[in-house]
Protein backbone atom coordinates (compact mmCIF):
# COMPACT_ATOMS: atom_id res chain seq x y z
CA UNK A 1 0.00 0.00 0.00
CA UNK A 2 3.07 2.31 0.41
CA UNK A 3 3.44 3.15 -3.22
CA UNK A 4 -0.14 2.62 -4.29
CA UNK A 5 -0.92 6.05 -4.42
CA UNK A 6 2.05 6.46 -6.73
CA UNK A 7 0.93 4.16 -8.83
CA UNK A 8 -2.60 5.02 -9.27
CA UNK A 9 -1.58 9.15 -9.54
CA UNK A 10 0.55 7.65 -12.37
CA UNK A 11 -1.91 6.14 -13.94
CA UNK A 12 -4.37 8.73 -13.97
CA UNK A 13 -2.11 11.51 -15.03
CA UNK A 14 -1.02 8.94 -17.98
CA UNK A 15 -4.80 8.97 -18.95
CA UNK A 16 -5.55 12.75 -18.62
CA UNK A 17 -2.17 13.01 -20.41
CA UNK A 18 -3.32 11.05 -23.55
CA UNK A 19 -7.10 12.47 -23.49
CA UNK A 20 -5.55 16.08 -23.81
CA UNK A 21 -4.56 15.58 -27.04
CA UNK A 22 -7.88 15.19 -28.29
CA UNK A 23 -9.19 18.48 -26.67
CA UNK A 24 -6.09 20.22 -27.80
CA UNK A 25 -6.96 19.01 -31.12
CA UNK A 26 -10.68 20.25 -30.93
CA UNK A 27 -9.49 23.15 -30.09
CA UNK A 28 -7.42 23.82 -33.27
CA UNK A 29 -9.89 22.49 -35.20
CA UNK A 30 -12.47 24.88 -34.06
CA UNK A 31 -10.13 27.56 -34.86
CA UNK A 32 -9.17 26.84 -38.58
CA UNK A 33 -12.61 25.76 -39.67
CA UNK A 34 -14.06 28.80 -41.28
CA UNK A 35 -18.13 27.35 -40.66
CA UNK A 36 -17.46 27.16 -36.59
CA UNK A 37 -19.73 29.84 -35.09
CA UNK A 38 -18.56 28.88 -31.87
CA UNK A 39 -15.67 31.21 -31.57
CA UNK A 40 -15.78 31.93 -27.76
CA UNK A 41 -15.29 28.41 -27.16
CA UNK A 42 -11.73 28.18 -28.77
CA UNK A 43 -9.88 29.54 -26.46
CA UNK A 44 -10.90 28.11 -23.22
CA UNK A 45 -11.13 24.42 -24.99
CA UNK A 46 -6.94 25.49 -25.65
CA UNK A 47 -6.48 27.00 -22.64
CA UNK A 48 -7.74 23.90 -20.70
CA UNK A 49 -6.21 21.31 -23.31
CA UNK A 50 -2.69 22.74 -22.63
CA UNK A 51 -3.15 23.30 -18.62
CA UNK A 52 -4.00 19.62 -18.70
CA UNK A 53 -1.21 18.13 -20.72
CA UNK A 54 0.95 20.12 -18.37
CA UNK A 55 -0.19 19.33 -15.13
CA UNK A 56 -0.50 15.61 -16.41
CA UNK A 57 3.01 15.55 -17.38
CA UNK A 58 4.00 16.83 -14.00
CA UNK A 59 2.38 14.69 -11.95
CA UNK A 60 2.93 11.60 -13.80
CA UNK A 61 6.90 12.24 -13.85
CA UNK A 62 6.51 13.25 -10.07
CA UNK A 63 5.01 10.09 -9.27
CA UNK A 64 6.32 7.78 -11.01
CA UNK A 65 10.07 9.47 -10.51
CA UNK A 66 9.38 10.38 -6.97
CA UNK A 67 10.02 13.92 -7.48
CA UNK A 68 9.11 15.78 -4.67
CA UNK A 69 8.79 19.06 -5.78
CA UNK A 70 7.38 18.42 -9.03
CA UNK A 71 4.43 17.34 -7.64
CA UNK A 72 4.58 20.11 -5.42
CA UNK A 73 4.20 22.41 -8.35
CA UNK A 74 1.58 19.56 -9.57
CA UNK A 75 -0.41 19.98 -6.85
CA UNK A 76 -0.46 23.87 -6.21
CA UNK A 77 -1.44 24.10 -10.24
CA UNK A 78 -4.07 21.05 -10.01
CA UNK A 79 -5.57 23.30 -6.76
CA UNK A 80 -5.50 26.82 -9.09
CA UNK A 81 -7.33 24.67 -11.61
CA UNK A 82 -10.09 23.06 -9.51
CA UNK A 83 -11.02 26.78 -7.92
CA UNK A 84 -10.69 28.20 -11.70
CA UNK A 85 -13.29 25.49 -13.28
CA UNK A 86 -15.22 25.97 -9.97
CA UNK A 87 -15.38 29.81 -11.14
CA UNK A 88 -16.39 29.38 -14.80
CA UNK A 89 -18.85 27.11 -14.02
CA UNK A 90 -20.84 29.02 -11.48
CA UNK A 91 -20.15 32.22 -13.71
CA UNK A 92 -21.82 30.27 -16.44
CA UNK A 93 -24.57 28.99 -14.51
CA UNK A 94 -25.88 32.86 -13.34
CA UNK A 95 -25.36 34.20 -16.64
CA UNK A 96 -27.32 31.63 -18.92
CA UNK A 97 -29.87 30.91 -16.24
CA UNK A 98 -31.92 33.59 -18.39
CA UNK A 99 -33.29 33.66 -21.93
CA UNK A 100 -34.92 30.63 -23.77
CA UNK A 101 -37.46 30.91 -26.51
CA UNK A 102 -41.19 31.88 -26.84
CA UNK A 103 -43.44 29.61 -28.50
CA UNK A 104 -45.60 30.69 -31.77
CA UNK A 105 -48.92 30.21 -32.08
CA UNK A 106 -49.69 27.74 -34.76
CA UNK A 107 -46.04 27.13 -35.69
CA UNK A 108 -43.90 24.44 -34.35
CA UNK A 109 -40.63 26.74 -33.94
CA UNK A 110 -39.50 29.58 -31.15
CA UNK A 111 -39.18 33.07 -31.81
CA UNK A 112 -35.97 34.38 -29.36
CA UNK A 113 -35.77 38.10 -27.88
CA UNK A 114 -32.68 39.98 -27.10
CA UNK A 115 -33.95 41.82 -24.20
CA UNK A 116 -34.43 37.79 -22.18
CA UNK A 117 -30.90 37.29 -21.77
CA UNK A 118 -28.35 38.15 -19.16
CA UNK A 119 -26.62 41.92 -19.37
CA UNK A 120 -23.18 40.49 -19.90
CA UNK A 121 -24.17 37.93 -22.76
CA UNK A 122 -26.42 41.38 -24.48
CA UNK A 123 -22.83 43.32 -24.06
CA UNK A 124 -20.81 40.90 -25.70
CA UNK A 125 -22.97 40.41 -28.85
CA UNK A 126 -23.72 44.26 -29.61
CA UNK A 127 -19.84 44.23 -30.01
CA UNK A 128 -19.73 45.27 -33.65
CA UNK A 129 -16.59 43.51 -33.99
CA UNK A 130 -17.69 40.88 -32.25
CA UNK A 131 -21.37 40.24 -34.28
CA UNK A 132 -19.33 41.33 -37.24
CA UNK A 133 -17.56 37.51 -37.46
CA UNK A 134 -20.59 35.84 -36.32
CA UNK A 135 -22.70 37.60 -39.38
CA UNK A 136 -19.29 36.29 -41.79
CA UNK A 137 -19.86 32.38 -40.05
CA UNK A 138 -23.59 32.21 -40.59
CA UNK A 139 -23.53 33.35 -44.32
CA UNK A 140 -20.90 30.92 -44.54
CA UNK A 141 -22.79 28.24 -43.11
CA UNK A 142 -25.51 29.07 -45.48
CA UNK A 143 -27.86 28.10 -42.19
CA UNK A 144 -30.47 30.40 -44.33
CA UNK A 145 -30.35 28.45 -47.71
CA UNK A 146 -31.86 25.24 -46.19
CA UNK A 147 -35.04 27.87 -45.99
CA UNK A 148 -35.44 29.04 -49.11
CA UNK A 149 -36.91 25.63 -50.48
CA UNK A 150 -39.22 25.60 -47.59
CA UNK A 151 -43.19 26.08 -48.79
CA UNK A 152 -45.78 27.85 -46.52
CA UNK A 153 -46.91 24.72 -45.54
CA UNK A 154 -43.16 23.60 -44.40
CA UNK A 155 -43.02 26.87 -41.86
CA UNK A 156 -46.60 25.55 -39.71
CA UNK A 157 -45.20 21.89 -39.62
CA UNK A 158 -41.51 22.33 -39.39
CA UNK A 159 -38.90 23.27 -36.08
CA UNK A 160 -36.20 25.66 -36.77
CA UNK A 161 -32.69 26.17 -35.34
CA UNK A 162 -32.54 29.52 -32.55
CA UNK A 163 -30.23 30.73 -35.30
CA UNK A 164 -32.70 29.80 -38.41
CA UNK A 165 -35.84 31.20 -36.40
CA UNK A 166 -34.17 34.59 -35.34
CA UNK A 167 -31.74 35.44 -38.67
CA UNK A 168 -33.64 33.92 -41.48
CA UNK A 169 -36.80 35.35 -41.37
CA UNK A 170 -38.66 38.66 -40.16
CA UNK A 171 -40.60 37.81 -36.79
CA UNK A 172 -43.84 35.99 -37.05
CA UNK A 173 -45.72 39.07 -35.79
CA UNK A 174 -44.42 41.34 -38.89
CA UNK A 175 -47.20 42.67 -41.29
CA UNK A 176 -46.33 43.90 -44.76
CA UNK A 177 -49.46 44.56 -46.27
CA UNK A 178 -49.85 47.87 -47.80
CA UNK A 179 -52.02 49.06 -45.37
CA UNK A 180 -50.68 48.43 -42.40
CA UNK A 181 -47.08 49.77 -42.93
CA UNK A 182 -48.22 52.70 -41.04
CA UNK A 183 -48.98 51.00 -37.84
CA UNK A 184 -45.77 50.43 -35.23
CA UNK A 185 -44.19 47.15 -35.34
CA UNK A 186 -41.10 45.71 -33.96
CA UNK A 187 -37.59 47.13 -35.14
CA UNK A 188 -36.95 43.93 -36.64
CA UNK A 189 -39.66 43.98 -38.88
CA UNK A 190 -38.55 47.11 -40.31
CA UNK A 191 -34.67 45.46 -40.60
CA UNK A 192 -35.91 42.67 -42.91
CA UNK A 193 -34.05 42.40 -46.44
CA UNK A 194 -35.35 39.87 -48.92
CA UNK A 195 -31.91 39.73 -49.84
CA UNK A 196 -29.89 36.76 -48.95
CA UNK A 197 -27.19 38.38 -47.96
CA UNK A 198 -29.40 40.97 -45.29
CA UNK A 199 -32.10 39.17 -44.59
CA UNK A 200 -32.53 39.44 -40.48
CA UNK A 201 -28.91 39.11 -39.80
CA UNK A 202 -29.20 42.93 -38.26
CA UNK A 203 -32.03 42.20 -36.47
CA UNK A 204 -32.28 41.73 -32.30
CA UNK A 205 -33.60 38.49 -33.20
CA UNK A 206 -30.96 37.22 -34.44
CA UNK A 207 -28.71 38.13 -32.01
CA UNK A 208 -30.88 36.81 -29.62
CA UNK A 209 -31.13 33.11 -31.67
CA UNK A 210 -27.23 33.15 -31.30
CA UNK A 211 -27.49 33.59 -27.84
CA UNK A 212 -29.96 30.64 -27.20
CA UNK A 213 -26.97 28.43 -29.10
CA UNK A 214 -24.57 29.62 -26.68
CA UNK A 215 -26.57 29.17 -23.85
CA UNK A 216 -26.85 26.04 -24.42
CA UNK A 217 -23.61 25.08 -25.06
CA UNK A 218 -23.00 26.73 -21.54
CA UNK A 219 -25.13 23.97 -20.54
CA UNK A 220 -23.19 21.56 -22.09
CA UNK A 221 -19.97 22.58 -21.07
CA UNK A 222 -20.81 23.13 -17.14
CA UNK A 223 -22.41 19.75 -16.70
CA UNK A 224 -18.90 18.95 -18.03
CA UNK A 225 -17.14 20.73 -15.99
CA UNK A 226 -18.96 19.55 -12.71
CA UNK A 227 -17.65 15.82 -13.99
CA UNK A 228 -14.19 17.43 -14.42
CA UNK A 229 -14.29 18.88 -11.25
CA UNK A 230 -15.28 15.45 -9.28
CA UNK A 231 -12.66 13.70 -11.33
CA UNK A 232 -9.80 16.40 -10.61
CA UNK A 233 -10.55 16.41 -6.77
CA UNK A 234 -10.07 12.89 -6.09
CA UNK A 235 -7.10 12.97 -8.35
CA UNK A 236 -5.86 15.74 -5.87
CA UNK A 237 -6.81 13.80 -3.09
CA UNK A 238 -4.63 11.07 -4.55
CA UNK A 239 -1.71 13.17 -5.44
CA UNK A 240 -1.23 14.77 -1.53
CA UNK A 241 -0.98 10.97 -0.43
CA UNK A 242 1.69 10.25 -3.23
CA UNK A 243 3.52 13.85 -2.17
CA UNK A 244 3.59 12.24 1.01
CA UNK A 245 4.75 9.35 0.12
CA UNK A 246 7.50 10.70 -2.17
CA UNK A 247 9.05 12.83 0.45
CA UNK A 248 9.81 9.53 2.79
CA UNK A 249 11.11 7.76 0.42
CA UNK A 250 13.83 10.59 -0.71
CA UNK A 251 14.65 10.44 3.26
CA UNK A 252 15.45 6.75 2.75
CA UNK A 253 13.41 6.38 6.21
CA UNK A 254 10.70 4.10 6.29
CA UNK A 255 6.90 5.15 7.50
CA UNK A 256 6.68 5.66 10.84
CA UNK A 257 10.38 5.76 12.17
CA UNK A 258 11.56 8.75 14.44
CA UNK A 259 14.17 10.66 12.70
CA UNK A 260 15.58 12.95 15.49
CA UNK A 261 18.64 12.43 17.24
CA UNK A 262 19.63 13.05 20.86
CA UNK A 263 20.85 16.17 21.80
CA UNK A 264 23.44 14.67 24.32
CA UNK A 265 23.67 11.02 24.14
CA UNK A 266 24.33 8.63 26.48
CA UNK A 267 27.51 8.46 28.38
CA UNK A 268 28.33 5.17 26.85
CA UNK A 269 27.13 5.68 23.21
CA UNK A 270 30.72 5.49 22.18
CA UNK A 271 32.50 2.40 24.05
Amino acid sequence: MYRFSNSVIGFLNLFTLLASIPIIGGGLWMARSSTTCESFLQTPLLVVGFVVLIISLAGFIGACFNVAWVLWVYLVVMLFLIATLMGLTVFGFVVTSQGGGVQVPGRVYKEYHLEDYSSWLRKRIKDPDYWRTIRSCILGSKTCAKLALWTPLDYLEKDMSPIQSGCCKPPTACNYNMGTTMMTQDQDCYRWNNAPTLLCYECDSCKAGVLEDIRGDWHKLSVLNIVMLVFLIGIYSIGCCAFQNTRRAETDYPHGENRMTKVRPRWDYYW
